[in-house]
């Protein structure tokens, strides 16, 4: 609607360099529905008003092997179209984008300017799909036609690929399974399109000799590491996109260090299509060693009564996405004052007894304390016992807020913490000491998007001098330990009562830092280490996690307010 113009304020947004402007709109839409609404309200309504035009094949590829400002200026559109909860408008975009490989005839080289490109444009594929799965679309004629074409055109896109002399890898494999499973979930009973995809044709062969020495914990009948491969990476190409291949073997990689546990969510992208793809080419003693945890969130009021049927279908789509079990299926749940939650965590514990080659185990995420207990009680009431195995909380040594009570309630009960944030997106390690805070919305800083969650936690703790006096702590007990900071604030978490395993944030198939990660477990920290990071964490008199805790709530109190 329209609003007072300040003169002013309009003069600035005129002159305003683009990145000062960018930065400013995200802080502005960072700051909660009543900015970021009228946000994607307005840019909906402009691409309704004048939608993008379909570039002609010739100009988004007029040479091989090149990118050129046409064809980014179309992805950039494309993004925007999806980005802003139009992923169906979307659809033709990117099958226009896909169709125009073959019509220009365009060739690229691995590794190559545009070969990177096509990587990012499968991820956005996959994040397009996602969000449209997410919107609950009504699964009438005409989207699964839209679907058909889309896959329609991936198969010409790949039959060209395999034609080209020589052959060319196709470059949207992440694309395509993403595709074929939201048709799929969304059309059950339609008949497969005419694109077909070979599951595993390949297997995978490993090598187990050698591993390095990894820790593990029991968590109900498993013994596993005690650092899981977190995947929620996946979710958005912002932190940039691996190919279907690197993620493979960056998964190989991970396995082969003993690395064997990955943590997924039924939002994480394609995550759990991947993960259950490579698990599926591995051989089957390989396979009983690979720990798939997965999670069912349930992010606004259900329409639908409790019941086994109810459950045991968020069960198996869980399953169907990956391929096989799950050996910990963890349960997020939007509204405490909701108590269906109570009977959908006794229909789970149940689940995995009736359908163990379903589910093996139930755990919890995010949940706070007092609802942890609760959840525990009610099932010991109506089953006998608690049989949830582990609750994943934020835990790190700027958000210690599970030690207030939350490591108490996980004892009693007998629950293992997982925990994911420990590393605070990467802002504890060498690379932040000594250096000025960053402007998180600056284009130019790159920062990914944990990175600028996470530097809202550091702030809630403390002031960035204060954050450099604890990465100074943490790099003398480094040294001490021939160790990395990293190193230090793993080894830290994984020493706190109840705490089982560290999720380790992936970026699949683009980054791998599993060596390092894995020299967290070459040491333990002394009572003196312990003691002096502690004051500067959480303050002599644990003060500092205190006021945190009367600030914020307790653990994932934060992801309520986002309900």
């Amino acid at each position: 609607m329209a609003g007072h113009v300040n003169m002013m304020d309009d003069y600035l947004i005129s002159n305003l360099p683009p990145e000062t402007l960018r930065s400013a709109l995200r802080l502005l839409v960072s700051q909660g529905s009543g900015t970021q609404q009228p946000f994607v309200e307005h840019v909906r309504a402009r691409f309704h008003e004048n939608p993008p035009r379909l570039e002609a094949p010739e100009r988004l590829f007029p040479r091989d092997d090149i990118v050129v400002e046409e064809c980014l200026a179309f992805v950039a559109q494309a993004r925007c179209i999806f980005s802003c909860k139009l992923s169906r408008d979307s659809l033709p975009y990117l099958e226009h984008f896909v169709r125009a490989i073959p019509h220009a005839s365009v060739r690229w080289t691995e590794n190559g300017e545009l070969a990177r490109l096509l990587a990012k444009f499968d991820g956005d594929v996959v994040q397009a799909v996602q969000a449209l799965k997410e919107s609950h679309p009504e699964p009438s004629s005409g989207l699964l036609s839209s679907l058909n074409s889309l896959l329609d055109s991936l198969k010409s896109c790949k039959e060209y690929c395999d034609g080209a002399t020589p052959p060319m890898l196709f470059p949207f494999i992440r694309a395509r399974r993403q595709l074929r499973d939201v048709t799929e979930f969304l059309f059950p009973n339609a008949a497969p399109s005419c694109d077909t995809i070979e599951r595993a044709a390949v297997a995978i062969t490993t090598k187990v000799t050698g591993r390095p020495a990894v820790e593990t914990f029991q968590l109900g009948s498993f013994v596993i590491p005690r650092l899981f491969n977190g995947l929620w990476q996946l979710s958005s190409p912002s932190w940039g996109s691996g190919t279907a291949e690197s993620q493979e073997t960056a998964l190989l990689h991970a396995v082969e260090s003993g690395l064997t546990a990955a943590d997924m969510a039924d939002h994480y992208g394609d995550a759990e299509l991947i993960y259950g793809e490579f698990r599926s080419k591995l051989a089957p003693e390989v396979q009983s060693t690979l720990y798939a945890a997965t999670k069912w969130c349930i992010f606004s009021a259900i329409s639908t009564p409790v019941t086994t049927s109810f459950v045991l279908g968020g069960v198996r789509e869980r399953c169907r996405r990956l391929g096989g079990r799950v050996e910990l299926l963890q349960f997020h749940w939007y509204d405490y004052e909701a108590k269906e939650y109570l009977d959908i965590l006794v229909e789970l514990v149940r689940i995995t007894v009736s359908h163990p080659e379903l589910v093996a185990t139930i755990g919890l995420c995010n949940f706070d304390s007092k609802h942890v207990a609760e959840a525990c009680e009610y099932l010991i009431a109506k089953t006998g016992s608690v049989e949830i195995a582990s609750s994943q909380v934020q835990f790190s040594l700027v958000d210690a807020r599970p030690l207030q009570e939350m490591v108490h309630v996980c004892e009693k009960y007998g629950l293992k913490l997982l925990t994911y944030g420990s590393f605070c997106g990467g802002f504890l390690s060498e690379r932040w000491l000594n250096q000025p805070a960053p402007e998180i919305y600056l284009e130019s800083n790159q920062l990914t998007p944990s990175q600028r969650k996470y530097f809202d936690m550091i702030r809630s703790w403390g002031s960035w001098d204060e954050f450099q006096v604890l990465l100074r702590c943490l790099s003398t007990v480094a040294r001490k330990h021939n160790a990395s900071i990293s190193n230090i604030a793993t080894r830290w978490v994984l020493q706190q009562p109840a705490v089982g395993a560290v999720i380790v944030g992936t970026r699949l198939g683009v980054s791998d830092h599993i060596q390092d990660n894995l020299k967290a477990f070459e040491f333990e920290l002394d009572g003196d280490d312990i003691s002096s990071i502690n004051l500067v964490a959480l303050g002599s008199s644990r003060e500092i996690m205190l006021d945190l805790f009367r600030r914020l709530g307790d653990c994932g109190n934060e992801y309520r307010r986002m309900h």
